[in-house]
């Protein structure tokens, strides 16, 4: 069978990737051709365009590389039409992926399926998309248990929930190394783009410094991201930095704070009790706007996934280096409330995620659905 697949940044990549290896598993024929990037292309298949050339977020970058994005869209429509495969697999990168969606469900000749692997987060903002995808979207396979509530109880539009990867890796992570002893170490994790890191990562060490004397500070590296960059955040300050070893770091870490993103959701995971930070521009108007724009309470995985608050969130006018410094003050101690409170919150966490491999789960549906149910 002929899967054509998009994945626009470096979480899809790797997504996508397994997603893939589950396919190839399952059908000995399967043939890949795909935009993304160096993990897909390590399976197998062909490569049209590498997402580097796609992956510009937020409004200003967006718009000064609109000519190059508009470019490629022609590219990956015509692309599509002429290898006519047999199912498109969307993978997150709602803004291309939509448009796509709606080009290949309105071709008149061999329509090939449209299944989206990781569902577009519209319960947070955008939740007019549910007509596009209601639409434009033949299946939709969700890696967030709440999420089934929100499609198939608020909109009725029946959805496929398969398991969380992230909570898949953390899994074989654990069971490959072992348990690993907890060392005096506060993991700094900033997010993965420039400005995320330029606007969080100096407040974070201001707040964490102060443990200087008896614990590392460690910053985790983000992909693609040169270490020289972060030189003019750390020099000076003790921090030591890892690059591609967030898992370990997480392994043996005391505390983190944490840019809110999947790092969140890891960082729960790996057993570590953190503070969820986000500075924003304009932090009083953002705060206002979060409480009237934004669908949901919270901003991290973790808090969103438990219905609840289990982590603390520090995000626009609550993002202050008192705050932070207060919040990872009262996880800290072994002993610590808070840090209990956290930490059994973890462990309810894992059982709402459950035991199922996100991507073999996916592939099996996949394929079964593609093959009128034959294994």
């Amino acid at each position: 069978m002929k899967y054509y697949l998009i994945a626009g940044e470096a979480s899809g990549d790797l997504h996508a990737s397994r997603l893939m290896k589950s396919l190839a598993a399952r059908d000995p024929q399967a043939d890949f051709r795909f935009i993304g990037g160096d993990q897909m292309a390590a399976v197998g298949g062909t490569l049209v365009r590498h997402y580097r050339e796609l992956a510009y977020m937020g409004f200003v970058p967006v718009l000064l590389h609109l000519p190059t994005i508009l470019r490629n869209m022609r590219l990956c429509k015509r692309d599509i039409s002429q290898w006519q495969p047999d199912v498109v697999i969307l993978v997150d990168y709602p803004g291309f992926n939509l448009s796509i969606a709606k080009y290949v469900h309105a071709l008149k000749q061999q329509r090939p399926k449209v299944y989206y692997y990781i569902a577009p987060k519209i319960w947070a903002w955008k939740e007019y998309r549910i007509k596009r995808i209601r639409r434009d979207v033949d299946e939709l396979f969700s890696i967030l248990p709440f999420e089934v509530d929100f499609f198939e109880g608020k909109h009725h539009y029946p959805i496929h929930y398969v398991g969380n990867p992230t909570a898949d890796e953390v899994r074989t992570f654990l069971t490959q190394s072992g348990t690993t002893a907890r060392r005096k170490i506060i993991a700094l994790l900033a997010g993965s783009r420039r400005q995320e890191i330029k606007d969080n990562l100096p407040t974070m060490i201001q707040a964490a410094k102060q443990y200087g004397q008896d614990y590392q500070l460690v910053l985790a590296g983000a992909p693609g991201i040169e270490p020289s960059f972060y030189e003019q955040f750390t020099a000076g300050t003790g921090v030591r930095m890892v690059n591609d070893q967030t898992y370990p770091l997480l392994s043996q870490a005391h505390a983190a704070l944490v840019t809110s993103g999947t790092a969140t959701l890891e960082t729960a995971l790996f057993g570590v009790p953190q503070v969820v930070c986000y500075e924003t521009p304009l932090p009083r108007l953002i705060g206002w706007l979060r409480k009237k724009v934004l669908k949901v309470e919270f901003v991290s995985l973790v808090n969103l996934i438990a219905g609840r608050e289990v982590v603390r969130e520090l995000v626009a006018d609550t993002f202050t280096l008192d705050n932070i410094r207060r919040e990872l003050a009262a996880i800290m101690p072994d002993d610590a409330p808070a840090r209990k409170q956290m930490l059994k919150g973890y462990e309810q966490l894992w059982q709402q995620l459950g035991g199922d491999s996100a991507p073999e789960k996916a592939a099996t549906t996949m394929y079964q659905l593609l093959t009128g149910g034959k294994s």
